[in-house]
C-alpha cells in the first residue's frame, strides 16, 4: 500500500479472547463477572466511604478516592465487552469501538500512574517533611496535581488514538488479546508505524521508568526517615500510612513492566495476556481490599457507612 493512502480496509477486528476453548466460555464468563461485580463495588464502597466521612477529607484520601474512581472506569473499559462478546458467542468489535476502548483504555492506565505517583509525593511530604504537610498539600495544590494528571494523560492517550487512525489495515484483523491493545494492533497494519512506535516508547518510558523511578526516589527518602523514627512505635505507624499505597505500586508495576519489557513472541502472547489480567482486571478489584484491610481510618469510615451510623 502506497505511503498517504489510509483508507480502512476493514470495518471489524476479531479479538480471540483468553481462551479459544469454547467448552472454558461459560467459565471465562463465571470467574469475570464475578470479578467485575466486586471491582464495582469494592471501588463505589471506597468512594462513599471517603465522601460521606469528614475525617478522610484529607490529600491522602482525596488521591485515593480518585485512584478508585479511576480503576472502577478502568475495568469499565474492557471487562464488560469481553463478558457481552463471551455470552452472545461473538469476538469481533468495530473498528470505532476499537479505536474508543484504546483510548480510554490509555487514559485511565496513565491516570492510574500519575495518581500513584501522587500518592508518593503526599506521603513523602507527610512523613518527610511533617511541619509543612498542611502548607505544602494544600487543596489547591492537591487539585492542581489531578488536573496536571488528567491533562498528560488525555494528551497521552489522544496522540496514540490519533496517530492509530492514520494507519491502514489490510486484511489481517485478528488481535490475539481480550481487548484492544494497542502494541498488538501496530503489528497489524500494513502502513509505516514508525511514528507511532517513537511515540509508544517516549511515552511509554515515562510512564514505566521515570515516574516509578519517581516513586522509588519517594520510598527511598520515606525509609530513611522512618529509620530514624526513635521509637519503634513511631516506625510502625508511619510505615502503616504508606504500606497500602506501596503494596498497590508493586500490584500494579510487576503486571505492567512484565508486558512492555518482556521480549514479543508466540510463546509471550499468552503470557501477555495474563499479565494484562492483572494490571487490568484484577488490580482494580484487589486495590479496594489492599487500602481498607491495611488501613484503620478507612476501616472505620467502611464501618460507619455500612452500619448507617451518623458521624
Amino acid at each position: 500500500m502506497k505511503p498517504g493512502n489510509h483508507t480502512v480496509s476493514v470495518s471489524e477486528f476479531l479479538l480471540l479472547g483468553l481462551s479459544e476453548q469454547q467448552e472454558q466460555q461459560p467459565l471465562l464468563l463465571g470467574i469475570f463477572l464475578s470479578i467485575y461485580l466486586v471491582t464495582v463495588l469494592g471501588n463505589i464502597v471506597i468512594i462513599l466511604a471517603i465522601v460521606s466521612d469528614p475525617h478522610l477529607h484529607t490529600p491522602m484520601y482525596f488521591f485515593l478516592a480518585n485512584f478508585s474512581l479511576t480503576d472502577l472506569c478502568l475495568a469499565s473499559t474492557t471487562v464488560p465487552r469481553m463478558l457481552v462478546n463471551i455470552q452472545a458467542n461473538r469476538k469481533t468489535i468495530t473498528y470505532t469501538g476499537c479505536l474508543s476502548q484504546i483510548y480510554f483504555f490509555l487514559w485511565f492506565i496513565g491516570l492510574d500512574v500519575f495518581l500513584l505517583a501522587a500518592m508518593a509525593y503526599d506521603r513523602l511530604v507527610a512523613i518527610c517533611h511533617p511541619l509543612h504537610y498542611t502548607l505544602v498539600m494544600t487543596p489547591r495544590c492537591c487539585i492542581l496535581l489531578l488536573v496536571i494528571s488528567l491533562i498528560l494523560t488525555q494528551s497521552y492517550s489522544l496522540t496514540h488514538t490519533i496517530l492509530l487512525a492514520q494507519l491502514s489495515f489490510c486484511t489481517d484483523n485478528i488481535i490475539p488479546h481480550f481487548f484492544c491493545e494497542l502494541v498488538p494492533l501496530l503489528k497489524l497494519s500494513c502502513s509505516n508505524t514508525y511514528v507511532n512506535q517513537c511515540v509508544l516508547i517516549y511515552w511509554g518510558g515515562a510512564l514505566t521508568i521515570l515516574i516509578p523511578l519517581l516513586i522509588i526516589v519517594s520510598y527511598v527518602r520515606i525509609m530513611a526517615a522512618i529509620v530514624r523514627v526513635p521509637s519503634a512505635s513511631g516506625k510502625w505507624k508511619a510505615f502503616s500510612t504508606c504500606s497500602s499505597h506501596l503494596s498497590a505500586v508493586c500490584l500494579f508495576y510487576v503486571s505492567a513492566i512484565g508486558v512492555y519489557f518482556i521480549p514479543s513472541s508466540a510463546e509471550s502472547a499468552s503470557k501477555d495476556r495474563i499479565a494484562a489480567v492483572m494490571y487490568a482486571v484484577v488490580s482494580p478489584m484487589l486495590n479496594p481490599f489492599i487500602y481498607s484491610l491495611r488501613n484503620k481510618d478507612m476501616k472505620s469510615a467502611l464501618g460507619r457507612l455500612l452500619s448507617g451510623r451518623a458521624l
